[in-house]
C-alpha cells in the first residue's frame, strides 16, 4: 500500500465556497489543501478575484470540474478547455479532476447524468480524456459519480465500467466515498466490495460529503449535510484497503460556519493518523517476525 501521492497533495482538505471567503481572509486554519470548481472562478475579477488569488498564492489548490461532460455526445468545448488551462496555469493548481458522467449536449449544465455502461462508451470517454489531457498539458483524474437511474443498454456493471475507463485512458481516480455509499443504497450493492474492486494505485485524493434522504428511501447526493457514520466507516475501509490518501470535505449547500466544517476536516486528519499508526505497527510486527 502506498502513502506517496502525486501532485504534492497530503492530509485533509476542504472545498472552498464563496461563503467561506470572509473568514478565510482573516485567518486560514490548518487545512492541507483546498478544492474549487473552476467553472465558478474562471474569469472572476475585481475584489473577489483578488481575494481568491491571495489564497491560491499561499495554499495548495486542486480544481474539480462540473461541466466538461466527458461522457457527452457533443464535441468537447475546446474554447472552455483553453480558458481552463490558463486558469490552472495562472494559479499553479496541483491537479484537475472531473466526473465520470455527462451533463449536457449543447452548452454546460451542472446536472450529472450516467453514461451507458458499454464498451463503446468506454472508448468514447477514454478518447475524450486523452484529448482533454493533451489540451491542458497535464494528467487529470476521474471521480466516480452518483446516479439515480440505471443506464440503458448496459453491457457491464458500474465497477467494471469505471475500471475499464481508467485502464483505457490510463488516468487517475478521484475517489468519492460518499458516492459509493449513495449508489450502493440506491442500487442495492455492497459498498465495501465495490470499494475493494477499485484500483487503489490510481487514487490521487478522496471526497467525503453528506446527502439528503427522500421519503421514498432514495438518497440524493446534495453535499448539504454532515457526513454520516456509514460514509466515515467506508473511508476507514478505504484507508485499510489502499493506505492513507489525501481526503477532502465537500460541502456545496446549507453551508455552516467554517468552525463546523473544520470538525470534519479534523476527523479526517485523526482517521488518517490512526491508520498510519496501525500500518506502522503492522510493518514493525512483520519485521520482528
Amino acid at each position: 500500500m502506498t502513502t506517496d501521492y502525486p501532485f504534492g497533495l497530503a492530509g485533509s482538505g476542504l472545498g472552498l465556497r464563496r461563503a467561506l471567503l470572509p473568514e478565510l481572509q482573516i485567518h486560514v486554519p490548518d487545512i492541507a489543501f483546498f478544492e474549487v470548481s473552476p467553472e465558478n472562478w474562471v474569469g472572476v475579477g475585481g475584489q473577489l478575484g483578488k481575494q481568491f488569488r491571495r489564497l491560491t498564492e499561499r495554499h495548495r489548490f486542486v480544481a474539480h470540474g462540473l461541466a466538461l461532460s466527458l461522457g457527452g455526445p457533443a464535441p468537447l468545448d475546446t474554447g472552455f478547455l483553453g480558458k481552463l488551462k490558463q486558469f490552472l496555469d495562472h494559479h499553479d493548481f496541483a491537479l484537475y479532476t472531473e466526473h465520470l458522467s455527462f451533463c449536457g449536449d449543447e452548452g454546460h449544465f451542472y446536472d450529472l447524468y450516467p453514461i451507458p455502461f458499454t464498451e463503446q462508451a468506454v472508448k468514447h470517454v477514454a478518447r475524450r480524456i486523452r484529448q482533454t489531457q493533451d489540451i491542458l498539458e497535464r494528467p487529470i483524474a476521474l471521480e466516480n459519480a452518483s446516479y439515480y437511474v440505471q443506464p440503458p443498454q448496459a453491457e457491464m456493471d458500474e465497477l467494471a465500467f469505471i475500471n475499464a475507463v481508467l485502464a483505457e485512458a490510463d488516468c487517475y481516480l478521484h475517489l468519492d466515498v460518499n458516492n459509493i455509499y449513495v449508489n450502493s443504497v440506491n442500487h442495492g450493492y455492497d459498498p465495501v466490495a465495490f470499494l475493494r474492486g477499485l484500483p487503489g494505485e490510481r487514487i490521487v485524493y478522496g471526497h467525503v460529503a453528506g446527502h439528503d434522504l427522500e421519503p421514498s428511501g432514495l438518497i440524493i447526493d446534495t453535499h448539504g449535510q454532515n457526513t454520516i457514520a456509514p460514509v466515515w466507516e467506508l473511508l476507514a475501509e478505504a484507508y485499510r484497503s489502499f493506505g492513507v490518501f489525501p481526503t477532502l470535505v465537500e460541502r456545496d449547500s446549507n453551508i455552516p460556519p467554517l468552525a463546523e466544517l473544520l470538525v470534519e476536516v479534523e476527523r479526517i486528519r485523526a482517521l488518517q493518523a490512526s491508520h498510519r499508526l496501525c500500518q506502522s505497527a503492522h510493518d514493525l510486527s512483520e519485521v520482528a517476525a
